[in-house]
């Protein structure tokens, strides 16, 4: 079993390299941001909480967050072999309880892949798929807010997974390729060490 969590600001491409990591190493992809938009367009009653949170380009709160990517982990057998967490942990407390949700299964965090990305690149970017996939969230005063939130709440965890010898920090400017180069050649050692 080897799990990864990919780490970074919206519009870093997480989910650009994500895909890629899934295709290389076989990993279950868990996207929380798609798993709430899902619910969001379901109208389920977690859609609806989460909407209300996301709409305001703030964070849905830590215990529901993690009572559901528990949920996922235990429903589906796939995770077994390892898992790639898009979107999670977005605080310490996720963190933590993400170390707790691995360990009771006998797994821990392996690697944190961490795409650094300057602010000016990111609006564009945001802006930009916005204007190609019509997502609501994905305009200029949400975009702000989720930045501010991603500085205040999420970056803390930069500092948390440096000091657990987990975060490979990597330059998200670029090719996609060369992107994911950089992080195959860390992944890699990673996983033979």
């Amino acid at each position: 079993m080897f799990n990864v969590v990919i780490f970074g600001a919206p519009g870093s491409g997480k989910g650009t390299q994500s895909e890629r990591l899934i295709n290389e190493y076989g990993l279950y992809h868990i996207s929380t941001g798609e798993v709430l938009r899902e619910h969001i367009a379901n109208g389920t009653e977690l859609g609806k909480i989460a909407d209300s949170y996301i709409s305001q380009g703030q964070l849905i709160p830590d215990n529901l967050m993690v009572d559901i990517l528990d949920d996922l982990l235990e429903k589906n057998q796939a995770t077994r072999d390892g898992v790639i967490f898009d979107g999670f942990p977005r605080t310490v407390p996720q963190a933590h309880a993400l170390n707790e949700m691995l360990a009771r299964r006998g797994s821990k965090v392996h690697a944190v892949v961490g795409l650094e990305v300057g602010e000016e690149e990111l609006v564009k970017r945001i802006l930009k798929r916005g204007q190609e996939t019509g997502r609501a969230d994905d305009n200029l005063d949400t975009v702000k807010k989720r930045l501010d939130v991603y500085h205040s709440q999420t970056s803390p965890l930069r500092d948390l997974y440096i000091a657990e010898g987990k975060y490979h920090g990597i330059d998200g400017t670029g090719s996609v390729e060369s992107i994911f180069k950089e992080i195959k050649t860390r992944l890699d050692k990673e996983k033979n060490d």
